[in-house]
């Protein structure tokens, strides 16, 4: 079964897809314009299926959520809001797996929440010390709502370019649109310092006790390899590195069969038999 509602969190309501029973994982999306939890994960929720309690919130500023009075987002807004939704949900342990800026997300969520987080997936993701900003993520985050500027948009983030559809265009300039107000806010102009607030410190990082699993493209341009996952090697404690060629920065959409079953092997290593 899979259902949508809206849960309260500190006061803000968090938009959720939820489906299936069993151990739970949250998943947390990235931070195009038009992402949202279901559109980033619904697909591989399905074909995880039903065993699994699979949690994947809107994050603040993205599709159905808000952002809560006052605030412009920011990875201690992600993080505490993903921490207080698992609470709310009266879930008290989990896996992470997280994309891009959600793979920041779910790091410093594991640094936080020791007791909590199980394990962790981060995919493509951010939050390495020293990574610059990228053309290509520069251009994504100013990527104007309209079919030209989300087909440059989607063409940025895959290898593949035949995954560029007309439909595919389509939806994400429709959610591009219903999100562009608050999306405006969240990373304007000069851009390079919000990739220095998605950046785990050192000590951050060394708090991550839980093994840690990135999955990253060896042509992602805009997290490339060699800045974004690389370096994460040396500060993690429990860490290993899967790299898919052929593959930009949705691994999930441009490897989905291999990519489901290496995140169904590395959860699965907490289940009882």
């Amino acid at each position: 079964m899979t259902a949508r509602r809206t849960v309260t969190v500190d006061g803000s309501p968090v938009h959720v897809l939820e489906s299936g029973t069993g151990p739970a994982v949250l998943m947390l999306h990235g931070s195009g314009p038009g992402t949202t939890g279901s559109g980033a994960w619904a697909t591989t929720a399905q074909a995880l299926g039903p065993s699994w309690h699979l949690v994947a919130p809107d994050q603040a500023g993205f599709g159905r959520t808000p952002l809560p009075a006052g605030s412009r987002g920011g990875l201690r807004l992600w993080t505490e809001q993903a921490a207080g939704l698992m609470d709310a949900l009266g879930i008290e342990s989990y896996a992470v797996v997280g994309h891009s800026m959600g793979g920041a997300v779910a790091l410093a969520l594991a640094a936080a929440r020791p007791r909590q987080v199980t394990r962790v997936v981060a995919v493509s993701t951010m939050g390495a010390p020293g990574a610059p900003l990228s053309a290509a993520l520069d251009a994504v985050w100013a990527a104007p709502a309209g079919s030209h500027g989300t087909r440059d948009m989607l063409s940025r983030l895959v290898f593949d370019q035949a995954l560029v559809t007309d439909p595919a265009v389509d939806a994400r300039a429709a959610a591009m649109r219903a999100g562009a107000a608050t999306y405006a806010s969240l990373f304007p102009p000069p851009r390079a310092r919000w990739v220095e607030e998605l950046t785990l410190s050192a000590r951050t990082l060394a708090a991550v006790r839980t093994p840690v699993l990135l999955v990253h493209g060896a042509e992602d341009r805009v997290t490339p390899l060699g800045t974004a996952a690389q370096p994460l090697l040396e500060h993690l404690a429990d860490v290993r590195l899967h790299v898919f060629g052929r593959c930009g920065h949705v691994p999930a959409i441009e490897h989905p069969h291999e990519f489901r079953q290496l995140l169904s092997c590395f959860l699965g290593r907490d289940r009882v038999h």
